[in-house]
């Protein structure tokens, strides 16, 4: 009886003494992809986040420049009825 408690004990190892390296490899290279991940969406953020900003800048240049060239057609409106 023993014995047979023992062989029973004995076929459950082997898969274990196999499992934990393997466990514990997965464990590292999951921490390494998640270390990765966070790394890169800081970047892809800031990226986004300067985008933003540039198409602000961009839009308020645009809207500048609108300005700029209704005031020059304006100006030139009332020089033609002049001559």
């Amino acid at each position: 009886m023993v014995g047979d408690a023992w062989e029973l004990m004995m076929e459950g190892i082997p898969h274990i003494v196999f499992l934990i390296p393997i466990a514990g490899m997965a464990m590292v290279v999951a921490i390494i992809g998640i270390i990765f991940w966070y790394k890169v969406r800081e970047r892809e953020l800031a990226v986004q986040q300067d985008m933003r900003i540039r198409e602000m800048e961009h839009q308020r240049r645009l809207k500048e420049l609108d300005l700029e060239l209704e005031k020059a057609k304006a100006a030139q409106v009332p020089g033609k009825a002049a001559n």
